[in-house]
């Protein structure tokens, strides 16, 4: 007799499982091992994968009165975008003008553009809006093939506003069918009545803002804009530790725009991730490597901020660093799809595509604690499935500006087919 099962994937080309990576993120070589099945096939029951093989061997065991064909398609794990500010209001496209025109990031942040632009419209938003808007993000993030988000504040840098944002990302994550993960990011910017005052800031952050987010749990990590024209790193230093002793696990925005030496500080504070990393240093990548904090890399980053500088990812995966991807998706970088951050990573950081996929699903799910429940197919885990009409895996990369998700599956159910969300 065979075991029931409620939905069967079946006669996937490729069957990307990347098997085996959960305990560890995947390094150098590692990174290129997808573990691949071909005329591939899963078996799903309450939301979790219980068998994972090649599909003669699903169908000898197991049935189902829902049976999903995937001939000639790639079947591979939902994309964990491992860096996102997915709350705020308003939009930027004068910003996209001025930089097109040569204004840099620091220049327009001091004319009071920027984030400080973003902060003024979301603390203008009602709750409602935030909400609203959200939602939106999140089906477009779904059909295109995100499973899980990690999503940041720091578009209120005031108590009230900071938490309004963390209740926010609580309530999307109540209502909509993708996982989020909440980052408290109050050290994103000085808001307009500290500018004058930024140790005041610091306090705030320190006295009031970090013990209410961890009090009410609103957040499991603690992010900081570590950078030249926002936080130093004794700033910054003092952020993430007073956040680790109240429970927060610590991350770091990295030398995005300069060298500062965010990646020493994020490897000497035990970050779980660095993220951007554009201008690290041989010894800060080194340090990364030596402790193992996952680098969170952003190419659609830097196209955005047309900086033409991106990070180095290959000096980084040789060294032995963790890499993972994420969009950044923000009112500057305004993306909400991982297959187009992969085709950047590939083109402007030579990554290979499997070395892309691995950071995109596997190893992002390592940078936000995530890994023993998302990023692989393997049995116990969460069914969180996408199928993708190529013939090969070397598509993601190769072709872009479509999407290539036909379908989707989160915990278990299919939420997208044909372009179209059935929730």
């Amino acid at each position: 007799m065979k075991i029931e099962a409620d939905l069967l994937v079946l006669n996937a080309k490729q069957l990307l499982t990347l098997k085996g990576k959960s305990e560890k993120p995947a390094i150098r070589e590692e990174m290129n091992e997808l573990q691949t099945i071909l005329d591939g096939g899963l078996a799903i029951k309450n939301g979790k994968l219980i068998a994972v093989g090649e599909s003669s061997e699903i169908e000898q065991t197991f049935e189902s009165p829902n049976i999903l064909d995937a001939e000639g398609k790639v079947v591979m794990p939902g994309f964990v975008d491992a860096h996102t500010h997915l709350v705020f209001a308003g939009s930027r496209e004068s910003e996209f003008e001025m930089r097109i025109k040569g204004a840099s990031y620091i220049e327009i942040l001091k004319r009071g553009g920027g984030i400080l632009q973003t902060v003024k419209a979301t603390r203008e938003a009602s709750f409602e809006t935030l909400i609203e808007t959200g939602l939106k993000t999140l089906n477009t993030m779904l059909l295109h093939g995100t499973t899980t988000v990690e999503a940041k504040s720091g578009y209120g840098l005031s108590t009230e506003h900071e938490i309004k944002i963390l209740e926010a990302i609580k309530k999307l994550n109540e209502k909509h069918v993708l996982d989020l993960v909440p980052t408290f990011m109050g050290a994103h910017a000085f808001p307009p009545e500290y500018l004058e005052n930024p140790e005041g800031y610091v306090e705030l952050l320190i006295q009031e803002m970090i013990p209410k987010v961890a009090e009410q749990h609103l957040a499991e990590f603690c992010d900081v804009f570590c950078e030249r024209g926002v936080f130093d790193v004794s700033q910054s230093r003092k952020i993430l530790k007073t956040a680790k002793n109240h429970g927060l696990k610590p991350k770091v925005h990295a030398d995005e725009i300069t060298y500062l030496g965010g990646a020493e500080l994020a490897a000497e504070v035990g970050a779980v991730s660095a993220e951007h990393l554009i201008c690290a240093s041989e010894a800060g990548i080194e340090f990364l490597a030596k402790t193992g904090v996952v680098a969170v890399l952003l190419p659609a980053a830097s196209f955005a901020l047309m900086i033409n500088r991106y990070a180095e990812a290959r000096k980084m995966i040789t060294k032995g660093v963790p890499v993972a991807l994420g969009t950044d998706f923000n009112p500057s970088c305004w993306t909400e799809n991982m297959q187009l951050a992969i085709a950047f990573a590939c083109r402007n950081m030579k990554l290979s595509p499997a070395e892309a996929i691995t950071a995109a699903t596997i190893n992002a799910a390592h940078a936000i604690n995530r890994a023993n429940h998302v990023g692989s197919l393997e049995v116990g885990k969460k069914a969180d499935i996408i199928i993708l009409d190529i013939p090969d895996y070397k598509f993601l990369g190769y072709r872009f500006g479509v999407n290539l998700v036909k379908y989707v599956i989160k915990n278990g159910r299919i939420v997208v087919k044909n372009g179209q969300i059935l929730i």
